[in-house]
């Protein structure tokens, strides 16, 4: 195949930092006018607060760009509240004010000296910028984004009037990343943390891979973007990448290879090294940060959302490591019902048709995150956050708990049953296989809209469109007769065969609402003709999907082919959940080898898939096995024993 037509660059236009955001992440189109600023809001911020732009010296003589937003009000004193970011602190000019602080109006309200800071390299700090720059430990550097986080602090708490001498940080997903990096750094200041969906491994499990696959859209079309090189400081996004169409679907499968990318990434140095690196070799090992999560001093409060498509891992992990490696650190988790980042940008309440029955994101930012900060650099009362808070999805409701997953999880199986049944019961003696051809040149979409990124509805989307094609295998219970509550994460154990030497096992766990199921807070759109009064009805709501690239079913770093014909294990676990199935809804599962273009194609010959040419994809016929001996299914974790001996 050629390469796609009408690719293009497009001269950026002035954007706001949340459409860039966007943008980037291939959510929406490449570049928007900006709004005007609410008035009321800016002149909310440029009455209370003063605004200067400095220049900090880090210990080499790089200087990082900053600014710093402190209150008018003077007769008190303020912790700092810092966030440092490779997206710009925006808006640039001691003028220029936008139009809030903070992670919600409450805590512009509440009062902050608040700090933002281009990181080294990028918009309109001095320096070299590395993509998740390696920690000392790892490169052998004498700085690294800690010590930059550290000297950031050092010269705030002596430049800047009426601090108290308390700091704290948050961000999300890349400015997650930077706080969960400062955590390390040891300044004794530095009270509390929350990073929030950070960034984790980019080959494991966040945003660019997923077992070692590719998420192609996302990868792609944000390192086209952010990637381009930086000459020199400056206030100026560069111009964003335009595919001259908004079928992704199309583009991406015209385009033959992933090679093909190159001719469209010529300077752009990170999606080249990610090309050269298709194994989990030392190059994404340095980029690991669990291993360094160890002696964290500040309190922590890691955020993530349960259909977050991008750093849902991360969030998971930093809570995990943190609580295994640093056991005394105060270290707290929160999990709400949202997609990237929209616990700040969202009210919280759907995705999609799905609802969530109430505004989420408020109640967490009052309840939850501001209170957090409050005591640990206020010293205001100690709120008593249990150690995870946790929204359940499905039967919409918060729990505190004392341990994530629950401690009163235990372990179930679903069983893949002949005559795409499901159920708690493991297989007979002759409960058989099922096959599928898997053709790379016809994959499945992984949504049914048409979309050149990965639109954040996927997570929630309606799976029907899938179930219907004949390369997807389909296994689902009976109606259940109360609700089933899964929580912790998934388990997959599969005994699988193929006529190739390498394949992907998607798998996919769903939510199927009954027939008659009514969604009075969803209008179908359409002519009065075309709308249904029962839009919902069969809904089949993905609630998680993940892959197993095969060849890396035994080691990410040193692949292995499939032997043709041969039964093989393949078992790994997957991104937790929280979600009940209520009575009268069906869970089901969903078995596939191409999930496109969300997810890079696999030739299905056992081989370099970065290198691999138009002629290089194969079909295959895939066989999952699910008898007495090879009883394939997906390990859970339930509420209780009870809820097992009710749904066999």
């Amino acid at each position: 195949m050629g390469p796609p037509s009408g690719a293009s660059v497009i001269p950026p236009r002035r954007l706001c930092l949340s459409a860039l955001l966007l943008a980037l992440l291939g959510w929406g189109p490449p570049a928007l006018p900006v709004p005007p600023d609410p008035p009321e809001m800016v002149q909310s911020v440029r009455d209370h607060y003063t605004k200067r732009e400095v220049q900090i010296p880090m210990r080499d003589g790089v200087k990082l760009y900053t600014a710093i937003y402190a209150p008018k009000d003077t007769r008190r004193t303020y912790p700092i509240l810092l966030q440092r970011t490779p997206y710009s602190l925006w808006p640039y000019g001691e003028e220029a004010f936008p139009d809030q602080l903070g992670p919600s109006p409450r805590f512009q309200a509440e009062g902050f000296i608040f700090v933002y800071q281009d990181v080294r390299g990028r918009m309109m700090s001095e320096g070299t910028f590395e993509n998740m720059r390696p920690q000392r430990a790892v490169s052998g550097a004498n700085l690294d984004e800690s010590t930059d986080a550290y000297d950031t602090i050092e010269w705030l708490l002596k430049a800047i009037q009426g601090n108290n001498g308390r700091v704290g940080m948050w961000g999300i997903s890349y400015p997650g990343f930077y706080t969960a990096v400062a955590a390390l750094a040891g300044h004794p200041a530095l009270k509390a943390v929350s990073p929030q969906a950070p960034i984790v491994d980019w080959f494991q499990g966040d945003d660019f891979h997923r077992n070692g696959a590719l998420w192609l859209p996302h990868a792609f079309n944000f390192m086209v973007n952010f990637g381009q090189p930086r000459p020199a400081p400056t206030r100026d996004f560069p111009a964003f990448f335009s595919h001259g169409t908004s079928d992704g679907y199309e583009w991406f499968l015209r385009l033959g290879s992933i090679a093909a990318t190159r001719q469209y990434t010529k300077g752009v140095a990170f999606w080249n090294e990610l090309l050269d690196h298709p194994n989990y070799d030392a190059f994404w090992q340095a980029r690991n940060l669990r291993p360094m999560l160890k002696n964290v001093a500040p309190a922590v409060l890691t955020v993530g959302g349960w259909f977050d498509a991008e750093n849902l891992f991360g969030a998971l992990q930093v809570f995990q490591t943190v609580a295994r490696q640093s056991p005394t650190t105060d270290n707290r988790l929160v999990m709400g019902p949202w997609f990237h980042g929209s616990w700040e940008r969202s009210k919280g309440d759907h995705l999609g048709p799905v609802q969530f029955g109430a505004d989420t994101s408020d109640w967490f930012q009052a309840e939850v995150l501001l209170p957090f900060f409050r005591h640990h650099l206020k010293g205001a009362k100690d709120p008593g956050l249990p150690k995870a808070t946790v929204f359940e999805t499905g039967a919409n409701r918060w729990h505190r708990l004392d341990a994530w997953p629950p401690k009163q999880v235990k372990d179930a199986k679903l069983y893949l049953q002949p005559n795409g049944r499901l159920s708690f019961s493991p297989p007979s003696a002759d409960g058989g296989a099922d096959s599928f051809i898997s053709d790379p040149s016809k994959p499945v979409p992984f949504i049914e809209q048409v979309a050149i990124g990965m639109p954040k509805e996927y997570m929630t989307a309606d799976q029907r469109f899938a179930g219907r094609r004949p390369d997807v295998l389909v296994y689902q219970t009976e109606l259940l007769r109360e609700d089933l509550s899964l929580a912790g994460p998934l388990r997959p154990e599969l005994f699988v065969a193929t006529t190739g030497s390498d394949a992907d096992w998607v798998v996919k766990l769903i939510d199927v609402y009954p027939d008659d199921f009514q969604n009075p807070d969803f209008v179908e759109g359409g002519l009065p003709w075309d709308k249904t009064p029962n839009p919902m009805g069969g809904y089949q709501q993905l609630v998680r999907g993940e892959v197993l690239r095969g060849k890396f079913r035994d080691s990410l770093t040193t692949p292995a082919p499939f032997a043709p014909g041969q039964p093989t294990r393949l078992a790994w676990t997957m991104n937790d959940i929280f979600h009940t199935f209520k009575q009268g809804h069906r869970v089901m599962v969903q078995l596939q080898s191409t999930w496109f273009p969300l997810m890079d194609r696999n030739p299905q010959v056992f081989m370099n898939i970065n290198e691999a040419r138009a002629t290089d994809f194969q079909k295959a016929t895939h066989t999952v096995f699910h008898d007495a001996a090879r009883p394939s299914g997906i390990g859970v974790g339930m509420w209780s024993e009870m809820q097992i001996m009710n749904h066999r």
